[in-house]
């Protein structure tokens, strides 16, 4: 298991969409563990392919923020909402890939999301409260979308000019 990089926003590869994924393979299951350590690292609740410049629909969450449970640790392949509830939520939201930045994000309280699993089975399961947004803020990654695409324009704006500032320190940083 290593970690690995986090794409910083703006970088083009946050704005593709990713490719299904064809093949459950060895590699894929050492990817999904890097990315669940990338992501426990962090430290984050979910982190998804594009974010570590993988093409691929995968992603990793696990909403579990109490030192008392047990974490539980999800990947999904291929994932997709198949149902959404009409009553909304609103939740600050953040993102590994636009560090320290958080903004209000309204989206569906609920959803039912089905996935390929590890085992190449399909998974079908119901998410509420901090579990639905999150799923649904990784799924977006694997759309292109990020949490400030919902954003008005001014505010979208005055992040990504901070995230190019971070980069450019961090880049003389490095150097």
């Amino acid at each position: 298991m290593s970690i690995r990089p986090i794409l910083i926003h703006p970088d083009p590869r946050l704005k593709k969409v990713a490719a299904p994924v064809v093949d459950i393979s060895d590699e894929l299951r050492a990817l999904s563990d890097d990315m669940l350590a990338t992501m426990y690292a962090a430290p984050g609740i979910g982190l998804a392919g594009p974010q570590l410049g993988i093409g691929q629909r995968i992603i990793v969450l696990d909403c579990v923020k109490s030192e008392d449970e047990e974490p539980n640790p999800m990947v999904m392949i291929n994932p997709k909402v198949i149902e959404e509830s009409d009553e909304l939520n609103v939740y600050e939201e953040g993102c590994l890939s636009i560090p320290e930045m958080y903004a209000e994000v309204t989206r569906p309280k609920e959803v039912k999301v089905s996935w390929l699993g590890l085992d190449g089975e399909e998974h079908t399961q119901d998410f509420d409260g901090l579990w639905a947004t999150c799923v649904q803020h990784e799924i977006d990654h694997l759309d292109g979308v990020l949490f400030i695409d919902y954003l008005k324009p001014l505010k979208r704006q005055l992040i990504t000019r901070k995230m190019v500032k971070l980069k450019r320190e961090r880049a003389r940083e490095a150097s």
